[in-house]
């Protein structure tokens, strides 16, 4: 079988390579794996076990969600405890240069730390805007945040649960500077990046990890606000991640399995010319499409069909039966090559290619004492 992509993104089930594990990350169409809390016990055993998985294939793409506060996979034996984005957006309202100052130091650490185990992506940073509720806020702060004018209050009681203070801040503009000061943090240690999750979360009251989240907004409002950072970020960005968010007004399925919003908006209307990751294919979020509950297949099968250069499923929190339910979307989509029903987008596997960490993963003793490195942590907000 000659497959000239490895579209898939999978999990692994625990801390070391199972046989299983291997046997699946030598398949021409896995082109990375996605790390878990479940995969730590310690830097050491990190680095180890992405070293295997780099012995096992040179290409493969070693990503892990990785932002800073709640959403930190790895925090201890060395690990810096990054803060939530939102206090840079704090920062911003005190000092705006210093905050972008302290974002790239964040990058640096973040991506540093993560290079010198190996990894080569993070699934960073939220370009979500930080969307008040105007209902739980208290009187002074009930106007909805717009970009350029962030409301008296802010931040009150974020409309987005699952964002909170993940979201940099309310105004799209600084949310851009903010994490385009991030990137640069993250792109001077050798590591990719992934804005997220396009084109706004910050909306959506609902999770997308147990339910079906419903924007009801028009096009016009969405481009002007939420995504306005991704046409401001085009020409840097290198990888973005589709919302699990069915924007009615615009497509009755989720962006992440739709061509309107990955290839008429993104790709064409703001120029963005990157990889596109599909969020996790086995959250809730994505098992409906047009009011239709769909196998994990066919959610990849769609999530590629729609424009997504790779396909991010995370069954293995399942344990075995999680494995199975991989090993039946590598199949299928074989067979689905094999007979003509899928082929990839052109240029996605130059764009996985271009995800993979810059230079060798730098030694950790030596990072502790680079100075690069330590003014970074000096830095930190």
């Amino acid at each position: 079988m000659r497959i000239d992509h490895a579209p898939l993104l999978i999990d692994l089930a625990g801390p070391t390579l199972s046989a299983a594990d291997r046997r699946r990350l030598a398949h021409p169409l896995v082109g990375g794996v996605v790390l878990f809390g479940r995969n730590w016990q310690s830097r050491a055993q990190l680095t180890a076990l992405c070293a295997q998985a780099r012995r096992l294939r040179p290409d493969l793409l070693i990503c892990v969600d990785h932002e800073g506060g709640r959403v930190q996979r790895f925090r201890t034996d060395g690990f810096t405890a990054l803060p939530p984005m939102r206090r840079l957006g704090e920062l911003w309202m005190r000092d705006a240069m210093r905050a972008q100052d302290a974002a790239t130091a964040c990058g640096h650490v973040l991506g540093a730390e993560l290079r010198a185990c190996g990894v080569d992506l993070t699934l960073a940073p939220v370009l979500d805007l930080d969307w008040q509720d105007e209902a739980a806020a208290p009187a002074p702060a009930r106007a909805v945040p717009r970009r350029g004018a962030a409301s008296p209050g802010w931040p009150g009681t974020s409309r987005s649960g699952v964002i909170g203070d993940r979201a940099f801040h309310a105004d799209a503009r600084v949310v851009t500077m903010l994490a385009k000061s991030l990137m640069h943090g993250l792109l001077q240690a050798g590591m990719a990046h992934c804005g997220k999750h396009f084109p706004g979360h910050g909306f959506a009251a609902a999770d997308s990890h147990t339910d079906v989240p419903r924007d009801r907004r028009t096009l016009a409002a969405i481009l002007r606000d939420d995504a306005a950072p991704y046409g401001w970020l085009a020409t840097v960005l290198q990888a973005v991640m589709p919302a699990h968010v069915i924007y009615t007004r615009v497509d009755r399925r989720p962006a992440g399995f739709s061509p309107r919003w990955l290839q008429a908006v993104l790709r064409q209307r703001l120029g963005f010319a990157g990889a596109i990751i599909s969020d996790d294919l086995s959250m809730a979020g994505a098992r409906s499409i047009e009011g239709r509950t769909v196998t994990p297949l066919e959610a990849v099968r769609a999530a590629l069909d729609a424009g997504c250069d790779q396909a991010l499923l995370s069954c293995q929190a399942a344990g075995e039966a999680g494995g199975a339910v991989i090993d039946e979307v590598i199949d299928g989509l074989a067979r689905a090559h094999d007979g003509g029903r899928w082929q990839p987008q052109p240029g996605s596997a130059g764009r996985r290619l271009a995800l993979l960490g810059r230079g060798a993963a730098p030694d950790w003793a030596l990072l502790m004492r680079a100075p690069a490195y330590r003014h970074a942590l000096e830095r930190l907000p």
